[in-house]
């Protein structure tokens, strides 16, 4: 067989299980690995017979090490860094040259259990706590919430911005800027690896026994079956779509395009882990503490005494029928030592004979034309695996899996059946799925009926024909993301009061702004000056139109309840309160009026609106601002105002309530009530990107605008992490050049002044998502402020 992989050399070093692998940047041709016994170990190539040396042994974790990955180099680590994770719920951060951390990164509530490194210096983790998070140097980020599992896989992919988790609860998400863009299904249990084949295809393998490969909008390509029990690791081979597996029925296998070219056991029964060197050779490690590498090169591949030293060991080993790796086992059923002298038919084929009263285990090689031993099957005697959940084929358990073979010169099929199953259903389907001939339907029911009744099994399934059966293969349809279409615009019908329907451009701002939009400005005069950011006050919602606000509150006060209804004298103190707040005149609100608009803000969801209007023009005020946002009553208040913002509400409302919350920001209290809902307010604003409507992106936009330039003030990594987040994600979907503009000047503020928020918006991959903006020529303030920001970029 060309290029069979044979084995380089077995490394010692680690007392327990080796549980992480990852090929380094340095030295070359080298990797790290990581072990229950607490330490990771760095290894060069040299040393004896074609072999690895450890350079050195780290050590900073208090627990088991589960996983581990490399930093790419950086100006100030031009060799790169290694990551690891723990059970102790802590990752280290290792130089290549020192055997302790150069720090710690902690805030994981379980062990860390993958890591996977991104460009600009990000690291993405996964752990049992169900989150993953994103870190940037020494500091978290942002917290992926959202699977209802441990997060056993995390890979970032090529384009900026882009995650994906891999979970127990047995899906995959694919995240954009810190949001959950897809959920993948079609795995039936835990998803254990996840490996990236370019921008737009991805693998994942899992505890079904299965490997899935996947394109990143949504669709499962093809799914490959080979392994008999969980896999728990996949890698690509470099500038290539082949890559390896290893798992729990103690194999590595290496596959070629699409089809599972070798296999090769192991003398221990977990193999954790693999990573593909650049030479394209394989370590793996396992529940025995051995490393192993295994090459295709001649010149590396081990001496001949070596060679047969592992399949001394590799003999000796003894495996379980229990665990199903070798499917059904009953050794009076099994031929003797002869039957070793017939070849086997393909790669990695496994062969059961009795000798003596021993049950031996072999396998065939191709490259060397001969059965190896594998091991010998304890406690086989009389075994038949009659407990449901012994035996996997192509992902599922099955009580039994029987090999029938048609006809002597054809395919032999596998026949999976569970006691509860009726025969001549399963029949049915068996023929229908190969495609044989409906004649055999009696023949075959009553095959799985006589092979069901007793405790034994008639022709048992002694060796492996590949389970890859083409056509009838379940291939999970498309998971792409919900189209929510977007709402109709309830403003319509000339000449009646429409919230916000005078013009976007509103600001209270002196002398010469962008944000006022009424000439004032003139674009020729900024082309050396940044007069957009970093912003220092927050923008207000100013405009208004007293008269018809009232008349509209009048005309819906019939249409309310008797109790809700407004009195006369009601209504007077709401007219007062208006032109108090609209006129900046001297007199103060008084507790009575402020009542009344708490009520009138109570009303139905269908005529709150002109209430809605007044309370947005009135939280300006100190008083309205004090009664309204002070501890005593802001909770209450905020979460009346969250009510809005539900995205199948009353557009009108969501508006309004947008417009309110930008406008809370004006003095000390409000602004201390929006920074400590900034998550609740943030989350669900932004589901109302989708609306569709110009005036609620300009508002939406504004909201974040007005956390930028709080975030900027007390530089708060985490939430300015979450705000760009949330400005990349409203960018994909926004139109309004307005609200653009908004967005680009909340973006400049945010990393102005920051290198890390720098680092952060180019790993999200936001200098990319606005480089269109820079040549936008109408309005001018649009294409400067973006340069400006691509500049800092």
């Amino acid at each position: 067989m060309a290029g069979a992989y044979r084995l380089r050399c077995s490394l010692a070093g680690h007392e327990l299980d080796v549980r992480g692998l990852s090929s380094g940047l340095f030295p070359p041709d080298g990797f790290v690995s990581v072990s229950r016994d607490r330490t990771a170990r760095l290894w060069a190539p040299g040393g004896i017979n074609r072999g690895f040396t450890e350079v050195h042994c780290m050590s900073g974790h208090s627990n088991f090490v589960s996983c581990v990955c490399i930093i790419p180099p950086s100006d100030l680590y031009p060799r790169g860094l290694i990551a690891t994770g723990g059970n102790d719920h802590n990752i280290c951060i290792f130089t290549v040259d020192s055997p302790t951390p150069l720090y710690v990164l902690k805030g994981h509530k379980n062990t860390v259990c993958s890591l996977s490194s991104g460009k600009f210096g990000t690291l993405l983790s996964g752990s049992w706590d169900t989150t993953a998070k994103v870190w940037l140097n020494d500091k978290c980020m942002m917290t992926l919430q959202g699977h209802t599992a441990a997060v056993w896989a995390v890979k970032i992919l090529p384009e900026q911005g882009l995650m994906l988790t891999g979970s127990a609860d047995k899906t995959i998400k694919l995240w954009k800027a810190g949001r959950c863009e897809r959920t993948f299904t079609g795995h039936e249990d835990c998803v254990r690896g996840l490996a990236i084949l370019s921008e737009t295809e991805f693998l994942s393998c899992a505890n079904d026994a299965s490997i899935r490969r996947w394109q990143v909008s949504g669709e499962c390509l093809q799914v490959y079956y080979g392994h008999t029990n969980y896999i728990y690791s996949i890698s690509v081979f470099p500038q290539s779509k082949d890559f390896v597996t290893t798992g729990e029925d103690r194999t590595l296998r290496i596959w070629k395009q699409g089809e599972c070219a070798q296999t090769i056991r192991l003398p221990a029964q977990s193999v954790w882990c693999c990573c593909v060197l650049d030479n394209g050779d394989i370590v793996v490690g396992a529940s025995d503490g051995i490393i192993r590498v295994f090459t295709e090169s001649l010149e590396r591949t081990a001496s001949a005494e070596e060679i047969q030293a592992f399949e001394n060991e590799l003999s000796q080993a003894t495996i379980d029928p229990k665990t199903g790796d070798l499917g059904d086992i009953n050794a009076d059923d099994l031929p003797g030592r002869e039957h070793l002298n017939d070849p086997g038919t393909r790669d990695g084929q496994t062969r059961l004979i009795k000798d003596g009263g021993k049950v031996e285990a072999y396998q065939w090689s191709v490259s060397e034309g001969r059965w190896v031993k594998i091991g010998d099957v304890v406690g086989s005697a009389g075994a038949t695996q009659q407990t449901p959940g012994r035996v996997l084929y192509e992902g599922k358990e099955y009580d039994f899996v029987f090999t029938i073979d048609v006809n002597e010169s054809g395919p032999s099929y596998k026949l999976p059946y569970n006691m509860n199953d009726d025969p001549w259903l399963t029949a049915y389907n068996f023929l229908q799925k190969n495609d044989l001939n409906p004649m055999f339907l009696d023949q075959v029911a009553k095959f799985i009926i006589d092979n069901t009744k007793g405790q034994t099994l008639g022709n048992t399934n002694t060796e492996f024909s590949d389970p890859f059966t083409g056509a009838g293969r379940y291939v999970p349809g498309s998971s792409s993301g919900s189209d929510a279409v977007p709402a109709a615009d309830p403003f319509t019908g000339a000449g009646r009061y429409v919230p916000g329907s005078a013009s976007n451009a509103v600001a209270s701002l002196s002398g010469v702004d962008p944000f006022t939009g009424n000439g004032a400005y003139h674009s020729g005069a900024a082309k050396a000056e940044n007069i957009y950011f970093p912003k220092k006050e927050a923008v207000t919602f100013d405009q208004a139109n007293p008269t018809q606000i009232l008349g509209k509150l009048k005309e819906l006060n019939g249409s309310v309840s008797d109790e809700q209804k407004l009195t006369e004298d009601d209504l007077i103190l709401l007219e007062k309160i208006l032109s108090i707040t609209c006129n900046s005149s001297a007199e103060t609100p008084t507790a009575q009026q402020l009542q009344v608009l708490w009520k009138a803000v109570n009303w139905p969801e269908d005529v709150v609106f002109p209430a809605l209007d007044i309370l947005r023009l009135s939280i300006r005020h100190p008083r309205v601002h004090e009664n309204f946002c002070s501890e005593k009553d802001s909770i209450q208040f905020s979460s009346h105002l969250l009510k809005f913002l539900n995205p199948k509400g009353k557009q009108a409302n969501q508006l309004l309530a947008l417009r309110t919350l930008c406008n809370c920001f004006v003095s000390q209290a409000g602004q201390k009530l929006m920074m400590s809902q900034r998550d609740t307010i943030m989350s669900q604003a932004i589901e109302l990107k989708l609306c569709g409507n110009k005036n609620i992106h300009v508002a939406l936009a504004t909201l974040t605008l007005n956390y930028a330039v709080c975030l900027h003030k007390i530089n708060n990594i985490e939430g300015k992490a979450q705000c760009l987040s949330v400005i990349s994600t409203i960018m994909e979907v926004v139109q309004d050049l307005e609200a653009i503009f908004r967005l680009l000047v909340a973006l400049g503020t945010l990393i102005s002044d920051d290198t890390n928020a720098v680092q952060l918006a180019k790993s999200l991959g936001v200098d990319s998502q606005i480089k269109k903006y820079a040549s936008v020529s109408e309005p001018a303030k649009v294409n400067e402020c973006c340069r400006f920001v691509l500049n800092l970029l």
